[in-house]
């Protein structure tokens, strides 16, 4: 029941996510960050099996600080996106990975990529893309408001709206999500732009999980 929605901007990648940990028809915690923060400039969204994503992320992230460190360079977004793929590839026909992934980042000289990647190995490069059930219910909106370079504060109404249609039109209802941006500053989260479904503002990921506490 995860969802993961990612959009590329003129100079950033935004990528946000539920963040609501679950199993069966039990809702285990509020505050699960579905995002990996790989290295300083790439973002990894993940959706699956709770233990799939948090094995397969942490390896990606561990792998690619291992490069950079025999090396002494780090890899680009395109090439974390390959390596991912080759793994999930090799994977599939001995212990398959139950887990879809959006990876996005910023390149020194090159600017913003995104891609899409599922569980079974298959790679596209694209300016915005969902996981999860989102995709039923965002990709219509996302086709009608994505527009090329984008600024922030419009790719952040993008999202608003996307989230607002996942709450109006979605039998589950994911009232929290996290969003983390990826640009020539590095990787942060969006205090600010950490919003419910109905897309009103919350402070914090803490401040999410005490809302959900009390309600």
């Amino acid at each position: 029941m995860d969802t993961a929605i990612s959009l590329a901007g003129k100079d950033f990648v935004l990528s946000a996510a539920d963040v609501t940990a679950a199993r069966s028809i039990v809702v285990m915690k509020e505050d699960q960050d579905k995002i990996q923060e790989l290295d300083r400039f790439r973002l990894l969204s993940a959706g699956g099996d709770l233990g799939d994503v948090a094995q397969f992320t942490e390896y990606i992230q561990r792998n690619v600080h291992l490069y950079e460190l025999r090396a002494g360079t780090s890899l680009s977004t395109r090439q974390i996106a390959h390596f991912i793929r080759g793994e999930l590839a090799r994977a599939l026909r001995e212990r398959p990975y139950e887990i879809n992934l959006i990876l996005g980042g910023y390149d020194q000289g090159e600017g913003t990529s995104l891609y899409y990647i599922d569980y079974l190995g298959s790679l596209h490069m694209m300016k915005y893309t969902a996981q999860g059930y989102a995709a039923y219910f965002v990709l219509s909106t996302l086709d009608r408001l994505y527009r090329p370079n984008m600024n922030l504060e419009e790719a952040l109404e993008v999202l608003r709206a996307c989230l607002d249609e996942m709450g109006r039109r979605f039998l589950l209802k994911q009232r929290h999500f996290m969003v983390k941006i990826a640009d020539e500053r590095g990787v942060r989260v969006l205090e600010n732009a950490f919003v419910d479904a109905s897309g009103t503002p919350t402070s914090s990921v803490t401040g999410a999980a005490a809302a959900a506490a009390t309600s």
